[in-house]
This record gives structure tokens, C-alpha cells and sequence, in this order.
């Protein structure tokens, strides 16, 4: 017999925590939202599939050098790479998906 615990908390972050945490998750919108933008253009222009690590490293590390971008820089760079594996696993597994079984 399997014993299961569950603990209810609750954080109540500084201002400055809570403007940290509000900055990596704007952050990591804007680049789940340009990967996104990329992989729909190409899409759309009969293009082949944009490898995860080519499109990685287009919303990341080249838009991190960009002016328009360079607040990228301000958040760990683990927050992007989540963001950009999170576009992977929603894109394959959406809706236009060829699995004829979903896992549970």
C-alpha cells in the first residue's frame, strides 16, 4: 500500500522577487510567441519543418543580439530554452497531430 502526501503552500514573493518573476514570464511569452510566428510563416509558405534547434537558436541566442531583443539577456537563459521546448511538445502534439493513440 502506497502511502500518498500532499502539501498545500502558499508564496508571497518581495516586490522584487515579484518583478523578476513577472519579467521571465514576459520573456518567456515572447519567445514561445516568435517561435511560434516562425514555425505558422513557414507553415504557410510551404516550407519544411523548422528543426527545434534551428528555431532555438533564431528566438534565442540571434534575437538576443538583435537591439529590439537584447532585454532577452536580462533572464536565465534556462527560462528561453523552456519556453522553446514547450512550443516543441505543444506543436507536435496538437491538434494537427498523426498519433492515432494520445499517452496518458
Amino acid at each position: 500500500m502506497a502511502v500518498q502526501l500532499r502539501y498545500n503552500f502558499r508564496l508571497y514573493p518581495t516586490p522584487a522577487q515579484c518583478q523578476s518573476l513577472a519579467r521571465a514570464f514576459g520573456c518567456a511569452r515572447v519567445v514561445f510567441n516568435d517561435g511560434l510566428r516562425l514555425r505558422e510563416e513557414a507553415h504557410r509558405a510551404g516550407l519544411a519543418y523548422v528543426p527545434d534547434g534551428v528555431l532555438q537558436k533564431r528566438v534565442t541566442t540571434d534575437a538576443q543580439r538583435t537591439p529590439e531583443r537584447a532585454w532577452l539577456t536580462e533572464v536565465s537563459a534556462v527560462v528561453l530554452q523552456q519556453a522553446v521546448a514547450d512550443l516543441n511538445r505543444a506543436y507536435r502534439g496538437g491538434p494537427g497531430s498523426c498519433q492515432r493513440h494520445r499517452r496518458r
